[in-house]
């Protein structure tokens, strides 16, 4: 049996045992992610081996170097970041301009989550997520340590989810609720209220259909006057901030908000390739390679060059010689590896583009304002390192996050504006990234 066969083997051990867990042994550098602009708990992820299981087909994406077995994260160019005998400075000493550190608490103890920052020193709170208290939206005020409470988020009976998507603009706040009343169809009702305070106002109920198979909807946007949104199916509706009923926008019956006004359509394995400027019309195609998986934003694609192979894998049976399932079905017979090459950063155009070979990560990865991305690697000891990377200037820097009792290590609620906020003991770790020139 050859490395990678045994290292499938291995993998499918694991997958066998309640299917679709990481491997056994695995040590997950992502853990569950810190809860920012949504309610809803965050999809785990994992910074190394991930098996997906569909159809038959088995795929194993190795992205970090990280095998069953840690050891030191190596790229397939030989190169990984940071090496096991040398981690980034911690981010308040490369850029304190951005890092704001405050109680993890308010002042009366309560448990908030950040969603978002309202100006350069005014933090929007939540509390009330996950302790089945009343929620309420609050302004921090990041030079005082001062909360003052916005307006309590209405409970609604039936209501599943009490606040998502929480956006803001032109003074507004907004925010989503999933709301099923009695013998009625299940809706996406959408709420207002003024940054400064006040009782919230009812915008629209969006209808929705098998949220299962449809989803929900997202990207919700305070443009001018209006609400934009979209379904996590496709498609975007704008809805006047002083009620009324959603009208779809022109010409992106299936794209998805990216920043408005471009919105884009996923293909594939490239997100967003192609966007469109509901407002000027203006379309634009970036260039991907073949065999590259990308993300993209307005002005930059980042992603990964990859090589896939189908490899054979034998039954595997237990000590009974009864033959192993993947969580109560069939094991897959072949499994589809993706190997990564490299990974990159470049203008939509296909210029500027550099390496960037600490990011050994699958092209769907979120980056701040286009800028910033989350790299989760081995530093002295095997221990789990969490660093922030600058694509401008090339710069690292260490976020404080360690593993939590063996179990992995907590990164932060990644996104694509200027704040990345998370826990560290205590202390909560407010990063703006839009002061970092």
């Amino acid at each position: 049996m050859t490395d990678l066969e045994d290292k499938l083997s291995r993998v499918l051990s694991g997958a066998a045992l309640d299917a679709p867990q990481a491997p056994a042994g695995l040590l997950a550098a992502v853990k569950t992610r810190h809860r920012r602009r949504r309610a809803r708990s965050a999809a785990l992820t994992a910074a190394a081996a991930v098996v997906l299981v569909a159809g038959g087909v088995g795929v194993v994406v190795n992205t970090l170097g990280v095998a069953a077995e840690p050891r030191p994260a190596v790229s397939a160019t030989g190169e990984g970041g940071p090496p096991v005998d040398k981690v980034p400075p911690p981010v308040e000493k490369v850029w304190p301009q951005a890092v704001h550190k405050i109680p993890a608490r308010l002042p009366d103890g309560r448990k908030y989550y950040p969603q978002l920052l309202l100006d350069d020193r005014t933090l929007l709170v939540m509390t009330g997520v996950s302790d089945g208290q009343r929620q309420y939206l609050w302004s921090y005020d990041l030079g005082t340590g001062r909360p003052e409470r916005i307006a309590e988020i209405p409970s609604t009976k039936g209501s599943a989810i009490f606040a998502d998507d929480v956006a803001a603009g032109g003074g507004h706040i907004v925010w989503w609720a999933s709301v099923k009343e009695k013998g009625g169809p299940r809706v996406a009702r959408i709420w207002t209220v003024p940054a400064t305070g006040g009782r919230p106002r009812r915008v629209a109920d969006v209808p929705l259909g098998d949220v299962m198979k449809e989803g929900h909807i997202q990207g919700l946007t305070v443009t001018g006057s209006d609400v934009a949104f979209s379904y996590e199916k496709g498609g975007v509706y704008r809805v006047p901030l002083s009620g009324g009923s959603p009208q779809p926008v022109k010409g992106a019956e299936r794209h998805h908000i990216l920043s408005w006004p471009w919105v884009g359509v996923h293909q594939g394995k490239s997100i967003f390739r192609e966007v469109l400027n509901v407002e000027t019309g203006a379309r634009n195609e970036a260039v991907v390679k073949t065999g590259e998986e990308v993300r993209c934003g307005v002005e930059r694609c980042w992603g990964t060059l990859g090589r896939y192979e189908t490899i054979k894998v034998p039954e595997r049976r237990d000590r009974s010689g009864k033959v192993l399932t993947c969580g109560g079905r069939k094991c897959p017979k072949t499994v589809q590896t993706r190997t990564v090459l490299r990974g990159f950063v470049r203008d939509r155009d296909g210029s500027h583009e550099h390496e960037m070979t600490k990011l050994l990560r699958d092209g769907g990865v979120e980056a701040g304002l286009e800028r910033f991305f989350q790299v989760a690697s081995l530093g002295p000891g095997e221990q789990f390192v969490a660093a922030l990377y600058d694509a401008d200037t090339g710069k690292s820097a260490e976020l404080g996050l360690r593993p939590e009792d063996g179990r992995g290590m907590a990164m932060p609620d990644s996104g694509s504006d200027r704040l990345l906020a998370y826990e560290v003991g205590d202390e909560m770790y407010v990063l703006d990234l839009a002061a970092i020139k």
